[in-house]
């Protein structure tokens, strides 16, 4: 059974919690005006967790054909044979309960709302078969991240999570379709729709860029709504700054840094906004 957790954790890139967690809390901090207690921060990090671990498993067993067939995810245990069918259903399943569970423990309004989380999750799998705005779809199911943390402590979806869900969901939106990159011929000959299929590498990333520059004022005004101090302002000019070297690591005749702009650079903006908050508050 321990090894195939691990293998499901390789599966679902558990490390990669790292984008959506910090958000979470930021929501959680925010709703709190500081430290929530242990009961809602535990609870907010295995809802993210489970939904996050959902929606990746979800993804992997509705994209299994495609994956067999692209020569970039072989290695996926479900395309080696590491974990069967059943397991993966099983563990799927399982992270869709422990989501519920956890927002019930939150309050009722949490707990209601958590099938449409769980819709939107498991609808990104799908949406790449009908159109090129999969990417948003993506970016909603991290955007919920904020809104969550904060329905964990104030049972109310408030302007200022609204703002950072929306912030959160054009960065990802504008990551993911730079990821995409790296499956425009495949997606376009397999008739899959994504940005990059359907107007190419050099319209993708202008578009990618625009996303990025929503991200940074939809952050910008969740910060001047709740009244963030200097600290968290001072974030997003580095956070800014780390956008813009995202995107000159990428040109549309060398996407050879693609995953170190995905990974190494996303995963410190994200924990750089969470340090910002924490640091505003130490301040105050």
């Amino acid at each position: 059974m321990s090894s195939q957790l691990a293998v499901f954790a390789r599966m679902v890139k558990i490390e990669h919690s790292v984008f959506a967690l910090p958000f979470a809390y930021t929501g959680m901090v925010w709703a709190a005006d500081g430290w929530p207690g242990l009961r809602p921060f535990l609870l907010v990090t295995v809802a993210m967790v489970a939904v996050r671990s959902f929606a990746m498993a979800f993804n992997r067993l509705a994209d299994l054909d495609i994956d067999r067939r692209n020569p970039r995810t072989q290695n996926r245990p479900l395309v080696t044979g590491e974990m069967s069918l059943r397991a993966a259903w099983g563990l799927t399943a399982g992270a869709a309960v422990l989501f519920v569970l956890a927002c019930a423990a939150m309050n009722p309004l949490a707990l209601k709302l958590s099938p449409v989380a769980l819709g939107i999750a498991a609808g990104y799998s799908l949406m790449k078969r009908f159109t090129w705005l999969c990417h948003f779809v993506l970016g909603m199911t991290l955007g919920l991240a904020p809104l969550g943390g904060w329905m964990a402590v104030i049972p109310e979806i408030s302007p200022t999570g609204v703002l950072l869900a929306l912030g959160v969901t054009f960065w990802v939106a504008g990551f993911d379709i730079l990821y995409a990159l790296q499956d425009e011929e495949f997606d376009r000959a397999q008739g899959l729709h994504s940005l990059p299929s359907r107007f190419g590498v050099a319209t993708s990333l202008t578009l990618s860029s625009f996303c990025h520059v929503n991200t940074a004022v939809f952050f910008l005004v969740a910060g001047w709504s709740t009244g963030a101090g200097w600290a968290y302002f001072a974030a997003m000019a580095v956070i800014g700054l780390i956008l813009v070297a995202e995107h000159l690591l990428i040109k549309p005749d060398d996407l050879s840094r693609v995953n170190m702009a995905f990974f190494t650079l996303n995963g410190i903006i994200a924990l750089a906004v969470l340090g910002a908050v924490i640091l505003d508050l130490l301040l105050a």
